[in-house]
């Protein structure tokens, strides 16, 4: 089953005509029933990737003793608030070319359960570019591939694939839409007629699909009833028909509606921002929304936005005392959003090249330590007792002095251990690795969350494991931004 409960009702099975009843007891002939066949060898969709293994640094061999049930069930957990070094390693195990679990065949069970993970993050360009390479005979992988295709405008591609598939059969509003889409209006208007005098389509569906044939309908009428949960395909025809729907209250993967141009400039810079911290869209994206334009009002968004103005302004200028004015404005704006991590990425390098008052360098000292830069940072030799901690971890040292705070001193229990911890150790001795790591990530966030124990176990399991880097991030990143409870 699906994790994702908005997916469209795309793709039908067999259809059965009302008052038909369902398949009869008594044999028509004496011929066995048809026998499925799969085909020996050939490509194995759930090994499919976009990061092989001399890109991602992951063994291909990863998922080696692992059923393809168990992982999908680990991937398709809860895992949108997570820390963006966490993140991080979340997506280069959804993305990367690794060999399939031995259970793995023609199916794509382990495939459905990353690309519904990544929907979940609303990384849809990422989960296109991850089923483009597959064919999508599969119903469920066309199901998919249609939704996003939704969300991405990009419908054309789908719905003429759709028509060249014997093997996929349309439900009728998929095949209305597309019909549509491909200038068909008259082929379009007589299947609706079909599915509904068949009764084959809801009387919501009928007045939708109505609205969107022959806009006259609408004219003196009431706007349509919104769906509670929509799919992708109510939620574009309802935008055709000039019905849109908001997103901010639709799950994330829906708010790529909202970044293209004809789409107004506040709701585009909240999709942005929305996108931009579960990593599904650069950064730099957010930041020419930003910087687009003069803030039309205040308050909420457009505190932000002049924050960023204001900011990027004074580190162009290069003066230290207009930065200094304005970082810790910008840096509260960030805060609000939690897209911290993107801030520093955009702005670390310049902040380190100049020149700030000491009331500034702290808080400079910690956006450079959640840069990519971090080691570099670390290195500074200007930095107070306060900081001395933070240094350390960005080191990968555990610091001489135990710290009396319990949050700091689980993390520099994960500095000090090497090791695989006891409730990691039946993976990773049966060969689960993949599912170790994966089960590490949810230790790490129940750490976060207050325990201790298990935070010091992920830290520690991770730096065993080779993941140094992500250990010392998500680390810094939890101190940092305290993103606890």
């Amino acid at each position: 089953m699906s994790a994702i409960d908005w997916l469209s009702d795309s793709v039908a099975g067999p259809r059965v005509l009302p008052g038909q009843g369902g398949r009869s007891d008594v044999s028509t002939n004496a011929l066995p029933e048809k026998i499925s066949v799969e085909p020996l060898g050939g490509s194995v969709p759930d090994a499919v990737g976009l990061l092989s293994p001399t890109v991602s640094g992951l063994p291909a061999d990863l998922w080696r003793s692992s059923t393809s049930g168990d992982i999908a069930r680990r991937f398709r957990a809860d895992r949108i608030d997570i820390l963006p070094a966490v993140q991080d390693l979340l997506y280069l195990l959804l993305l990367a070319e690794l060999d399939p679990p031995s259970d793995s065949g023609p199916k794509p069970n382990l495939l459905l359960a990353r690309i519904d993970t990544l929907l979940a993050l609303g990384a849809l360009e990422q989960a296109d570019s991850l089923l483009s390479q597959v064919a999508h005979t599969d119903p469920q992988v066309f199901r998919r591939a249609f939704d996003i295709s939704l969300l991405l405008h990009t419908e054309n591609k789908t719905c003429t694939l759709l028509r060249a598939t014997p093997g996929l059969t349309p439900t009728f509003p998929a095949r209305i839409f597309c019909l549509a889409r491909g200038g068909d209006w008259d082929a379009a208007a007589l299947t609706l007629e079909t599915a509904r005098a068949l009764g084959f389509i809801s009387e919501a569906q009928d007045a939708l699909l109505a609205r969107f044939l022959e806009p006259d309908v609408a004219q003196g009428s009431k706007p349509l009833a919104i769906p509670t949960h929509p799919s992708p395909l109510e939620f574009r025809i309802h935008e055709a028909i000039g019905e849109s729907m908001p997103t901010t209250k639709l799950p994330r993967a829906f708010a790529h509606a909202d970044l293209h141009t004809n789409t107004g400039w506040k709701a585009q810079i909240q999709a942005a921002e929305r996108l931009v911290k579960t990593g599904a869209v650069d950064p730099n994206k957010l930041l020419g929304l930003y910087t687009e334009r003069r803030p039309a009002a205040s308050g909420g968004v457009w505190d932000r936005v002049a924050a960023i103005q204001a900011f990027e302004k004074a580190l162009q200028s290069g003066d230290g005392s207009a930065v200094s004015a304005t970082l810790r404005a910008a840096w509260r704006a960030m805060e609000s959003v939690e897209i911290e991590v993107a801030f520093a990425q955009l702005f670390a390098e310049q902040i380190g090249n100049i020149e700030l008052p000491a009331s500034q360098r702290g808080l400079a000292f910690r956006i450079g330590l959640l840069s990519r830069d971090y080691v570099d940072v670390a290195t500074q030799t200007d930095i107070g007792p306060t900081e001395k901690l933070l240094a350390d971890v960005a080191l990968g040292r555990p610091g001489q002095t135990i710290s009396g705070n319990q949050l700091e001193a689980a993390i520099q229990e994960g500095f000090r251990t090497i090791g695989i911890p006891v409730r990691l150790q039946s993976l990773t001795s049966e060969g689960r690795m993949g599912e170790a790591i994966l089960r590490a990530m949810e230790l790490f966030e129940n750490g976060a969350r207050g325990d201790l124990d298990e935070l010091s176990d992920a830290l520690i399991f991770l730096r065993s494991v080779g993941l140094e880097d992500i250990a010392r991030r998500a680390a810094l990143q939890l101190l940092i931004l305290e993103r606890r409870g």
